[in-house]
């Protein structure tokens, strides 16, 4: 089985939790099922109901209207026992029955059994479920393996795994052994990516040519639901969808338009941008006109570059065998362009939101993201000149930004030189929030107004 962190968000939200459902979204195949029905292990009673296999079960939460009505319906379409409080009920494929919005708020303040949901984000429309009124249900977004994930699926230990942790934060030099494997088995991971079929079929047979199939298999997937979602501007989808690569592989990397048409503009193909984000496909980082915080204030909308969510389904659309050239680290590939989609779904997965900064004066930046409150930009790069960041130089130096440190990510060892610190590339890995919540205690005094 492989190691995934939501894991422990399952039992810590249960464990907090006796009063709320969980919903989890995620693109498809990116394992919401198979986590679900392993944590439902630890009950006494697991009850799964797909509404997407069984068409009968939607019809069944039509306009019930209380919880008993509810339970009693529940109870016809399964042959597993319901014993409040050791009964899981997981809701799988919800997009399918919209009428769970309003059940769940029954279900939950009824109390007896545990409720989780899941719903797969591509080719269907979460947004009335996604509105459930708050105090009913939590939502959690789950995204392919991030590379600390694929690490320990991978058998690195987690003795390991604490040294490099500790290497980052107190900004020591990694092992020279150590880094080199670890160097290796970034590699490996832009080629199999996160997709959980994707690295068991690595696992299994260590045949790169069958985990291409898989990873193939997953694109056909994405690309009939784009064909089911809306057959009138599938060809929009389709088109972007497939330009990511050699997007991302162009110099600038930012996602011009007039390679779709030269004709159309930016507001005729929105909708389809809208979609591929949400349906968790693509990942968009947006241009930010001033690097300070809160990046959402000077964020523009249709400055944009298009990352794949997965690297390794991005290294299966590129040709020519690029896996093995990856391997062998040959010179003629664009590993800037692997190297800052790694960073973007990486990131993303950590719960940051993406943007990056562009000015004529200054230059770019490939991300800034907010990090307790204060902007961290962060560099990617491959190549040997990776102390050659003319953009961040010019960023740090503007006192009107007051940024304290910037992240460098190549592929050596950690080096600190004043306000950046060059890490390894897999480093990425530890790029955290901060998960606990500070105290902000505040009282004012009102007694000259009493």
């Amino acid at each position: 089985m492989i190691h995934r962190k939501i894991e422990t968000c399952l039992q810590q939200f249960y464990t907090a939790n006796n009063n709320k459902a969980l919903l989890i979204t995620g693109a498809r195949q990116v394992g919401k099922t198979f986590i679900i029905r392993e944590y439902g292990k630890q009950y006494k009673s697991f009850v799964e109901i797909n509404f997407l296999e069984n068409k009968l079960a939607s019809s069944l939460f039509e306009k019930a209207t209380n919880s008993e009505e509810l339970l009693l319906r529940l109870s016809a379409i399964t042959n597993v026992p319901l014993i409040p409080g050791e009964t899981l009920i997981f809701l799988d494929e919800v997009q399918e029955c919209k009428e769970i919005v309003t059940a769940i708020k029954f279900l939950v303040e009824e109390g007896s059994y545990n409720y989780i949901l899941s719903g797969s984000l591509l080719g269907v429309d979460l947004k009335d479920i996604r509105s459930v009124p708050v105090g009913y249900m939590d939502i959690v977004e789950m995204y392919p393996l991030d590379f600390e994930e694929f690490a320990i699926a991978n058998g690195v230990s987690q003795k390991v795994l604490n040294s490099l942790k500790n290497s980052f934060e107190n900004k020591t030099a990694v092992d020279l052994v150590i880094h080199e494997k670890m160097m290796e088995l970034f590699r490996l991971y832009v080629i199999v990516g996160g997709m959980p079929a994707a690295v068991m079929k690595y696992l299994k047979t260590n045949n790169l040519q069958e985990v291409i199939k898989e990873q193939q298999s997953i694109i056909n997937t994405y690309k009939k639901d784009i064909a089911k979602y809306d057959p009138d501007n599938k060809l929009y989808l389709e088109d972007i969808f497939d330009l990511i690569p050699s997007e991302l592989n162009s110099k600038n990397k930012r996602f011009i338009l007039k390679n779709l048409n030269e004709n159309l503009k930016f507001s005729r193909y929105s909708n389809s941008f809208i979609w591929l984000r949400d349906a968790g496909v693509a990942l968009p980082a947006f241009c930010a006109n001033e690097p300070v915080s809160p990046l959402l204030l000077s964020k523009s909308t249709n400055l944009f570059k298009l990352f794949l969510s997965d690297v390794g389904l991005l290294a299966s659309m590129y040709m020519d065998n690029i896996q093995l050239k990856i391997l062998n680290r040959e010179k003629d590939i664009n590993f800037g362009s692997i190297y800052e989609n790694v960073a973007a779904q990486e990131l993303k997965a950590h719960g940051f939101e993406l943007y990056y900064f562009n000015s004529q004066k200054q230059g770019e930046l490939d991300f800034i993201v907010e990090k307790n409150g204060d902007v961290l930009p962060i560099e990617i790069k491959s190549g040997k000149d990776y102390t050659k960041h003319v953009a961040l130089n010019n960023v740090l130096k503007n006192e009107n930004y007051g940024i304290n440190e910037a992240y460098v990510f190549h592929n050596g060892n950690i080096v600190k030189n004043d306000k950046i610190i060059y890490y390894p590339i897999y480093m990425l890995m530890f790029v955290q929030k901060d998960s606990e919540l500070r105290e902000l205690l505040y009282k004012i005094n009102l007694d000259i107004l009493k």
